[in-house]
């Protein structure tokens, strides 16, 4: 059974925003990867400024980890616009993989120690699990931006109209 692709495209009669109610699953998952981003950056941050005001040196890896949850922060609030979405699907992937090299790093030093008593090793035990959350997270905003840009995005040619995509 093919799939048909004219029977999901928009006719050039209807509006491109859409509904209200299909840019609400979107716009939950780009609040969640907000929250989620500035989650990230809270829980790292703390280690990078005990470091400095102790006039320690700081770890790159947590200023990598800090750098990502902006980065990730930023692009949720950008790309929630539904339209930046269907073209932004690139952009997910990217911080996909950031996330994804993130939670490998940390997940690596981390999961696997003993947190007895330690606070810290608590913390970045729990910033662990919080990396995999973005990670999904913007997993699943890629697959959804690459569903829309492939399937939705109109069954007309961009200058004159007239031929079928």
């Amino acid at each position: 059974m093919a799939f048909n692709r004219a029977k999901f495209s928009r006719s050039s009669s209807s509006s491109s925003s859409g509904s209200l109610l299909s840019k609400l699953p979107l716009w939950v998952l780009r609040f969640l990867q907000f929250i989620f981003a500035i989650t990230v950056i809270g829980l790292y941050a703390q280690d990078l400024r005990a470091a400095h005001k102790a006039g320690k040196y700081s770890d790159n890896k947590w200023g990598y980890a800090v750098a990502v949850g902006v980065i990730g922060a930023v692009s949720s609030l950008l790309l929630a616009w539904p339209r930046l979405t269907m073209w932004g699907w690139g952009w997910d992937l990217v911080v996909f993989i950031l996330f994804t090299a993130l939670f490998g790093l940390f997940g690596k030093m981390f999961i696997h120690e003993r947190a007895e008593g330690l606070n810290g090793v608590k913390r970045m035990k729990n910033a662990v699990w919080i990396d995999l959350i973005n990670m999904l997270l913007w997993f699943v905003t890629a697959i959804y931006g690459m569903i829309m840009f492939f399937f939705f995005r109109g069954s007309r040619s961009l200058h004159t109209g007239r031929a079928a995509v």
